[in-house]
C-alpha cells in the first residue's frame, strides 16, 4: 500500500485562493513607475454599486488614443462596454480616460484599458467581484 506525505487535499482551495487573490492584485497596472506612461485601473464599491476607472499617468505632457472596456457577468446577464477616443495628460497628474457605475451584487466584471502614446500601446486589466 501507498501512503503520500505530501500536502493535504484540503490545502489545495486555500493554495488556490491565495495564487488567484496574488495575480488580481498585480494585474491593475501597466507600466514600472519608471515608464514615463502608466496606466491602471482603479475599483470602488459604495452603495451597492462599483465604479471603475481607467487611468493614465505620464512624467510629460502627452496625448494619443484610448480605449476602455468593461465586461460583466453576473445572475441578472452580461453586458459589454466599449469606451474610447483621444486623450492628452498632463504630467505628473492621472487623468481619467473612461469611467463606468455598475451594481455590484454578485456580478463580475472584467476591466481593461489599452493606451497608445507615439505607437506604443501600453495595456492593463483587473477584474472585481464575482469569484476569481
Amino acid at each position: 500500500m501507498f501512503k503520500s506525505k505530501g500536502f493535504p487535499a484540503r490545502a489545495a482551495p486555500l493554495l488556490l485562493g491565495l495564487g488567484a487573490a496574488a495575480i488580481a492584485a498585480g494585474a491593475g497596472q501597466a507600466g514600472s513607475e519608471s515608464e514615463p506612461v502608466r496606466c491602471e485601473i482603479r475599483a470602488e464599491t459604495s452603495g451597492g454599486m462599483t465604479t471603475l476607472e481607467g487611468v493614465v499617468r505620464a512624467d510629460k505632457a502627452v496625448s494619443g488614443s484610448y480605449r476602455f472596456r468593461v465586461k460583466s457577468s453576473g445572475a441578472s446577464g452580461s453586458s459589454n462596454i466599449d469606451q474610447g477616443g483621444a486623450f492628452t495628460a498632463a504630467p505628473a497628474s492621472p487623468e481619467t480616460l473612461g469611467s463606468v457605475m455598475l451594481g455590484s451584487r454578485g456580478a463580475r466584471y472584467d476591466a481593461s484599458l489599452t493606451v497608445t502614446v507615439n505607437g506604443k500601446k501600453i495595456e492593463c486589466s483587473d477584474r472585481v467581484g464575482g469569484a476569481i
